[in-house]
């Protein structure tokens, strides 16, 4: 009797892999892109830089605190409508932006691409695990996270060109959003069957959803606009309300009886480790990325396409190292490369001080990226694996969801706040050489928090024997991850994903 479900190799299993590698790749296309464009984006709007980081944090906000509402009504209301309406959404609000007159209508409709996100980003794998027999379900990921990371790469060099295309410019990266929207929702109408969990009870935890998304609203708020403005009471206050009501979503998800969030997760010692290694090392790696691009385009004279390809080998490191990483940690435990990938990525964004008006990328630039890059592939498979594998099997999807959404945050947060404590100003911003001494503040206070997350590393997670992970040795427990191609051992639990924002910048890992 065959399994049910469709078959990888089959039509219509294609078109499923093409549909939904072609949705998420939007998401994941725009996270990269846009960073390349912001400095044309503020000379041609005349946006300083708290506009622009709200170019950056606008998305993040509304994806951030509606991912994991986007997934339950996926479930509940059927996966492909859900990615469907996500992917229209998503599209009508890339429009949106390439018509923005100014920056605040821009970052109104970059708002709207985040809540777009949040609808079609979890259902892009949900609907691989739903529509594929058990025996395909790992190739097809695997397939979902390979090609998907391929729309990463291209993106900082797609962008760097698009940006310098006259008379567009800048408005060129959203558009291309429009021909990939109308591929995809030919392809999931044609291929993918609608999915949707028939057992699934209970309210959907809208007001955990609203308290979680206007929470990190009023926070990012006043931290974005406080260090500029000097603290003025109102933005205080701002700050005050935004940490009344996050504690007011702890509270309500603790006490309702269908969180999108359970708490529960975090009475695991090896969950709630590797989440706050994720807050600290997204925290430094999202604060790097907005600047790298700023810094090489405004002070060391970079063109766009330029500024672009030079983050490459990022990438290029990660997919080559990433699964092998994860291999590895099974092995001997995530101790290790969690301690020393960390600390070896703060040594790769210290270098990055080097990087001025006169830098050299093969002297300068490209030896920081490539311990960077060693450090963060030697971190991110264990770190996540470890996340993974210590949630009930039960509870390994909404415990995926958190990490990245923990990740995510931790960027959000870092784009807020790190240019201000590192001494730039909007004024700051427009004068190269205060500019770039700022960087090398910014830079250095990453690389010590990438540090400090390594430390953490090597007092909170557990030894290889004690180790939820699985290892060849344990065969009794087929769940864990490696990190990268998620092993299929025959559950009905969604495969893990990676919360990596460079292999999957904004795909709702």
């Amino acid at each position: 009797m065959s399994e049910p479900g469709l078959a990888l190799r089959s039509p219509q299993g294609r078109g499923v892999i093409a549909a939904t590698i072609l949705g998420s790749g939007m998401a994941q296309l725009d996270g990269t892109v846009v960073n390349v464009a912001l400095p044309r984006i503020g000379r041609d709007l005349g946006a300083g830089l708290t506009a622009l980081q709200w170019t950056v944090n606008a998305y993040t906000l509304t994806l951030a605190g509606l991912l994991l509402l986007g997934g339950s009504l996926g479930d509940r209301l059927g996966r492909r409508k859900v990615f469907v309406v996500g992917v229209i959404w998503f599209t009508v609000a890339s429009a949106g932006c390439t018509l923005a007159p100014e920056p605040a209508t821009l970052i109104a409709m970059r708002a709207l691409q985040g809540v777009g996100a949040a609808l079609l980003t979890p259902g892009s794998l949900a609907i691989l695990e739903a529509v594929f027999r058990p025996a395909d379900r790992a190739a097809a990921v695997g397939a979902w996270s390979g090609l998907g990371g391929i729309a990463t790469a291209i993106g900082p060099v797609l962008g760097g060109v698009l940006v310098g295309v006259a008379p567009w410019g800048w408005r060129l990266v959203f558009l291309i959003n429009v021909p990939m929207a109308v591929a995809v929702v030919a392809l999931a109408r044609r291929y993918v069957p609608e999915t949707r969990d028939e057992e699934a009870t209970g309210r959907l935890d809208v007001l955990g959803a609203v308290l979680a998304a206007g929470g990190l609203a009023l926070a990012v708020y006043a931290l974005t606009e406080g260090p500029p403005q000097h603290w003025p009471v109102a933005l205080v206050g701002c700050l005050v309300a935004g940490v009344v009501v996050l504690a007011g979503f702890v509270v309500v998800e603790a006490r309702g009886s269908h969180p999108m969030m359970p708490l529960t997760l975090f009475g695991d010692r090896e969950f709630t480790a590797a989440n706050i290694v994720t807050f600290i090392m997204y925290a430094a790696l999202g604060g790097a990325l907005f600047l790298i691009p700023v810094q090489l385009q405004r002070v060391s004279g970079y063109a766009p396409v330029a500024a672009g390809s030079a983050l490459l080998p990022i990438t290029a490191v990660m997919l080559l190292l990433s699964a092998r990483m994860g291999r590895v940690a099974q092995r001997i435990g995530p101790r290790w490369p969690m301690t020393v990938g960390p600390i070896v990525a703060g040594v790769g964004l210290a270098l990055l001080t080097r990087v001025g008006a006169h830098a050299s990328y093969l002297t300068d630039l490209l030896p920081a990226l490539l311990v960077f890059s060693l450090g963060l592939s030697a971190t991110v498979a264990p770190l996540t694996a470890t996340a993974l594998a210590s949630a009930p099997a039960r509870l390994v999807g909404v415990a995926s969801a958190v990490n990245n959404d923990i990740a995510r945050v931790a960027g959000l947060l870092a784009v807020a706040v790190l240019p201000g404590i590192a001494g730039i100003t909007p004024e700051a911003y427009r004068n190269p050489s205060e500019l770039s001494d700022g960087f090398h503040h910014a830079v250095l206070i990453a690389g010590g928090l990438a540090v400090f997350g390594g430390l953490l590393s090597a007092l909170l997670v557990r030894r290889k024997g004690e180790s939820n992970l699985a290892t060849p040795d344990e065969p009794e427990q087929p769940q864990a991850p490696d990190g990268s191609s998620p092993d299929d051992a025959g559950a009905d639990t969604p495969p893990p994903r990676a919360a990596c924002p460079i292999l999957a910048p904004h795909a709702g890992s």
